[in-house]
């Protein structure tokens, strides 16, 4: 059950009741592909930062180590020692992505595994089937992700086919609810709407979908290449049109910026690899602007990433020694930059949901956009 606790604007403050607790929305769902954080982040850690949900992935974990492994050994909660929400995604965007040679049919799609090249079919009984396995909070329906460049004529067509699998999914999923060996037999299921950047199709398709009272409703396919002002036009155009009482989830998105301009406009889910991304890679998120750690400026600074920052890393470490020990390729570098960043994504969420129940998220949502982009200095 979904709850709108308090609305300021169009952005909503909510509260989404799973079989695996309590969802405090708007939320930032951290992204571990495949049933682990990149930068070697545990599953201790993603409690001590403030995680609410994690994201893994349909595709990855049924090539490796198969989703038929994770339900032999109870399901992803049990096998990744996560207790919390578990949001699976349906495969779809990856088996567009990733596989080079694919051939999209009625029935799903045929592909080669990047793996080991062996052959795969999905569609969304498929879909359905693996999430079941993996036995996670909520499912994503199996869509078509097209290009954001194709023309008008396939993404149509592509749009009427996801929404004929979405039908598909939702009655796959309501049968293997009711399997006596299904491990979470209430298991969620959000939609997915499509249409590139044609308001017109992308609105007649939320109003399709909206009619099949899902769990909740995501939008698919911005943040692929669009410019941010074309995402935006869209959730000024889509969001409307799907049901206010359900969960909208930004699929893919994203920075601070596309997150606070899309809470505005009544988003309430995001995931992006941003945060671990850049951690990764030395870049570290702060209300200050962001900081590229390699820099040499930083070699003798002995502060914290972030000063007044309560995450694991500024209450203890330097900006000298992880430049450091990133710089002498050494993984503890990684890991603490990573921590930093989804611990200022998850602290920026807290800091929305208080701005909308204080009827301020307007005046918020600048001052924060002027900090993250270095500009109130």
């Amino acid at each position: 059950m979904y709850e709108i606790i308090k609305k300021d604007g169009l952005a909503k403050r909510g509260r989404l009741h799973t079989v695996h607790g309590v969802i405090e929305t708007p939320v930032f769902m951290n992204v571990g592909t495949a049933a682990a954080i990149k930068g070697a982040v545990s599953t201790t850690d993603l409690q001590e930062i403030k995680t609410q949900v994690e994201l893994s992935n349909t595709y990855h974990l049924h090539v490796r180590p198969g989703d038929e492994v994770v339900k032999k050994l109870g399901g992803l909660h049990k096998f990744m020692v996560w207790e919390k929400p578990i949001l699976t995604d349906s495969g779809g965007f990856q088996v567009f992505s990733l596989a080079g040679l694919r051939k999209i049919k009625e029935e799903g799609v045929y592909f080669n595994s990047h793996i080991d090249g062996r052959k795969i079919f999905m569609g969304p009984e498929e879909s359905m089937q693996i999430q079941s396995n993996l036995a996670s909070t909520i499912a994503m329906a199996f869509d078509e992700c097209p290009s954001s460049v194709a023309d008008r004529d396939y993404i149509e067509k592509s749009v009427d086919r996801t929404t004929r699998w979405l039908e598909r999914c939702k009655k796959e999923m309501e049968r293997l609810n009711a399997l006596s060996d299904t491990i979470n037999k209430h298991q969620l299921l959000f939609g997915i709407n499509q249409g590139g950047v044609y308001e017109d199709i992308r609105i007649r398709h939320a109003e399709e979908i909206s009619k099949l009272d899902l769990d909740g409703y995501a939008i698919g396919g911005l943040a692929v290449g669009e410019t941010h002002d074309e995402m935006y036009r869209i959730l000024d155009a889509v969001v409307p049109h799907l049901p206010e009482n359900k969960p909208t989830y930004l699929m893919g998105v994203g920075t601070p910026v596309n997150i606070l301009e899309a809470v505005e406009r009544g988003v309430d889910f995001f995931d992006c690899v941003y945060p671990s991304r850049n951690g990764r890679h030395g870049h570290v998120y702060t209300n200050h602007g962001k900081l590229n750690l390699f820099n040499a400026k930083y070699e003798l600074d002995d502060r914290p990433i972030e000063e007044g920052c309560q995450c694991p890393v500024c209450r203890t470490y330097s900006r000298a020694y992880i430049r450091h020990l990133l710089k002498a390729k050494e993984m503890l570098g990684m890991r603490l930059c990573v921590l930093h960043n989804l611990y200022f994504y998850n602290t920026m969420m807290e800091e929305i949901r208080d701005a909308i129940e204080q009827g301020c998220y307007k005046e918020y949502k600048e001052q924060k956009i002027a900090a993250v982009t270095g500009k109130n200095q």
